[in-house]
């Protein structure tokens, strides 16, 4: 029994071999007509593949555009990143130039100061409920500052020291509501100066308002006003600003005129210290002869 499985195995690769040469022969042979079967076959498998071709061709766009809109979406992100790297590295740049412009005027304004010693300083707090009134800087006593010592910018006068410790100073800006705030200042007319006194503040106009001007002198819109020196305590011909309009006082004896700061005492950041070899004169023997003039 074996030995017959084995012989019809045999037999049966034989005429398989025999059946696939037939076959090879047949296909290589140079026939011009296609047999129904052949037919069948190559229209049935052409009308599948014009059946599925296109469906299969929009399914494979579909996930091709998911992976490309992907792709987008991340870029997307990265450039989004980017952008906002770049603004906020324009706005360092923006803030460090202007940052610098500052630094060079005082630097400059330094050179030019020869009746005191200018300590450079930084405005490092600025309380909102009192931001016309005081500022605090980051030198003290520890660096010669001391009370009633004059304030600047490379633009002109902002104000004095009220008060110093050790490694911080608060100051009293020109624009403090204060009624012992006063200064006295100088309005150049070109001629015959004109005397007064800073006593208060407009904080519709933001103008210093001077006061004690003798109705003798006349005033021009533009007259540059200039600390006079008087009080001891505040260097002659500090730069406060120009008047900007005048008018009678109250009571139609003297002229009071409104000063435009020549700082932005809005916008402090670098500010100068004027310290004097000079003694400070006593608060209560000012030239005003009132407690906190200059």
């Amino acid at each position: 029994m074996p030995q017959f499985f084995l012989n019809k195995r045999l037999v049966i690769l034989l005429v398989s071999i025999i059946v696939l040469v037939a076959l090879i022969g047949f296909s290589l042979s140079g026939r011009k007509d296609v047999t129904w079967p052949e037919q069948f076959t190559k229209d049935t498998v052409g009308l599948v593949q014009a059946t599925f071709h296109e469906p299969a061709q929009f399914v494979a766009g579909f996930f091709q555009n998911l992976d490309d809109l992907k792709g987008t979406y991340k870029e997307n992100e990265t450039l989004k990143s980017r952008l906002s790297q770049y603004m906020q590295l324009e706005a360092n740049v923006s803030k460090l130039e202007d940052e610098n412009k500052k630094l060079r005027t005082i630097l400059k304004k330094k050179t030019s100061l020869d009746d005191y010693d200018p300590v450079q300083a930084t405005v490092i707090a600025r309380n909102p409920d009192r931001w016309d009134d005081v500022i605090v800087i980051d030198k003290g006593t520890n660096n010669g500052i001391q009370k009633d010592m004059a304030v600047i910018t490379s633009a002109g006068l902002i104000g004095k020291v009220k008060n110093a410790s050790a490694f911080t100073s608060t100051v009293q800006l020109l624009s403090s509501s204060e009624r012992v705030n006063r200064i006295s200042v100088i309005v150049q007319s070109g001629g015959k100066n004109a005397y007064g006194v800073v006593e208060g503040y407009d904080p519709d106009t933001k103008d210093l308002i001077v006061r004690r001007i003798p109705n003798t002198e006349k005033l021009k819109v533009g007259q540059k006003v200039i600390s006079s020196g008087l009080g001891g305590i505040f260097p002659r011909g500090l730069l406060v600003g120009k008047v900007t309009k005048f008018e009678p006082d109250q009571y139609g004896l003297t002229q009071k005129a409104y000063v435009k700061p020549s700082t932005d005492l809005y916008d402090l950041d670098h500010v100068m210290v004027a310290k004097r070899s000079a003694v400070i004169p006593d608060e209560k023997t000012n030239i005003d002869g009132q407690e906190g003039g200059n």
